[in-house]
């Protein structure tokens, strides 16, 4: 606290990331990390860029990058054009510029009450006014919630992840555009950051509904967290408002070694693919063995399990396994997910670690 601060920033509740411990032997199962390394292909090009070019400003438009991501989804069958997408600093600073952007209305924003908590944080920092749509009884988003009948509640946009976190569970995209054709006047924004996991992206939509904006990450499914890289895929309108934000702020974003990486990262599908198998394979065998144990998890399409144990607290497991050096993720709050665990899946080797510790625990 500071005599010079604002008392707007008095005010701030910010978000509070992932925990990024520094142990030895550490089992690291909270932040939704890859178990697997990036491509071999993205190792290569970042070794190739790290020369005297850096010397050089990037490329503001991040065009190789953006090409590669409308090559994807076009070859994917979706028609995606260069214009049609936007990339930042991160998930986190492509969703910061559109709540900036979009979401100031005279009607509320709508999202559900468990879901990211930094989408509260960003409603702080731009005064944002905003409805937290309960999730139903099986943790559920349910599309019926945010309608009044065949109209939509009134609102001044709409955002949720699907899959959504921390729960993992997917929204068909037959609900999404059920939404989508109810919910005309106002945005809408599908939060994609585990999609690949077993769902079906919805920017197979953003053709027929100009009011849709898909968000997604490399930090995920491409395993490039350590880079920062997000984008976003819509109507070309809604691109140029994103492009007026992000050029109102910094106009470079991604650095050449994060632009050159992030398009070789699309190109590799095998790569990608491969690694994408693993993960549900791992999931599946961790759910498995998870519910032989008494666990009760929530069906999942994303690379975590959202799990609980009728006779143990939540928080009595997260100590147990962090005092094993066994690291997963309780939030204790809000009391309906308070005994839930979210427990990313990790590789072969860390999830035989889990089953392990927990076994002392039960």
């Amino acid at each position: 606290m500071s005599k010079y601060w604002s008392d707007f920033v008095h005010h701030l509740e910010p978000y509070v990331p992932g925990e990024q411990p520094k142990m030895e032997r550490l089992v690291k199962l909270n932040t939704n990390e890859h178990p697997l390394g990036p491509s071999p292909k993205v190792i290569e090009v970042i070794r190739a860029g790290a020369d005297e070019r850096l010397r050089l400003y990037p490329d503001p438009d991040s065009s190789q990058l953006k090409q590669a991501i409308a090559d994807y989804y076009s070859g994917k069958g979706h028609d995606i054009k260069r214009s049609q997408v936007f990339v930042g600093n991160g998930s986190d600073e492509v969703l910061a510029h559109l709540f900036m952007g979009f979401f100031k209305q005279d009607e509320p924003l709508l999202f559900p009450d468990i879901t990211y908590s930094f989408y509260k944080v960003y409603c702080g920092l731009y005064q944002i006014d905003y409805q937290a749509v309960p999730l139903n009884a099986e943790l559920a988003i349910d599309v019926g919630d945010y309608l009044d009948g065949e109209k939509p509640r009134p609102n001044g946009g709409i955002i949720f992840p699907n899959p959504n976190a921390p729960t993992g569970r997917l929204l068909p995209l037959s609900e999404i555009e059920r939404l989508l054709q109810a919910n005309t006047e106002s945005l809408v924004v599908i939060d994609e950051a585990y999609i690949d996991f077993g769902g079906d992206t919805a920017i197979s939509l953003v053709n027929r509904y100009p009011n849709l904006l898909v968000t997604q990450t490399l930090s995920k499914s491409r395993s490039l967290a350590g880079l920062r890289i997000g984008l976003a895929v819509g109507d070309e309108a809604l691109i140029d408002g994103l492009n007026r934000i992000k050029d109102s702020f910094n106009s470079y974003p991604l650095d050449q070694l994060a632009i050159a990486a992030g398009a070789a990262a699309f190109e590799d599908q095998e790569w990608f693919a491969q690694g994408c198998e693993l993960v549900i394979s791992q999931r599946d065998w961790l759910n498995e063995k998870l519910a032989a144990r008494g666990f009760e998890s929530l069906p999942s399409a994303a690379n975590f399990l959202f799990t609980c144990h009728p006779q143990h607290s939540g928080s009595f497991l997260a100590q147990g396994l962090r005092e094993q050096g066994i690291i997963v993720r309780h939030f204790g709050k809000p009391e309906r997910i308070a005994d839930y665990l979210r427990i990313t899946v990790g590789t072969v080797e860390q999830n035989q670690a889990l089953i392990e510790a927990l076994d002392t625990l039960l």
